[in-house]
């Protein structure tokens, strides 16, 4: 599926409260599931530009095909792989909010003893 916003219109319900049981406050739920996405979409087959990108690399490169393509952004994609890992575990060591009354943990749950 490409458009990331079906897949979350699809996994939100399992998901949200999934990880509101968890304590986790449904904006960062939506930050990690982001994350998750955004790593994959440079290697994915179903990415919107991949033949506008695949056409420009043939301009170049006879040769060039999906795999060659999806080769060559799988270094980027682990990359970013571990940049936003990193920084989602910061977030969350430090309990940053994500906006506007968007903590990253639940309150409640501190106040019933969960």
């Amino acid at each position: 599926m490409g458009s990331a916003s079906a897949k979350w219109a699809l996994l939100a319900p399992i998901f949200v409260p999934m990880f509101m049981l968890l304590g986790f406050h449904p904006a960062f739920t939506q930050m990690i599931y982001r994350i998750g996405d955004g790593i994959t979409n440079p290697i994915t087959p179903m990415m919107a530009y991949l033949p506008l990108m695949l056409a420009m690399a043939k301009d170049y490169d006879e040769e060039t095909g999906f795999g060659t393509l999806i080769a060559g952004m799988m270094p980027y994609s682990i990359g970013i792989g571990i940049a936003w890992t990193a920084l989602i575990i910061i977030w969350y060591l430090l309990q940053l909010p994500l906006g506007p009354e968007s903590p990253v943990m639940l309150g409640f749950l501190t106040i019933i003893g969960g």
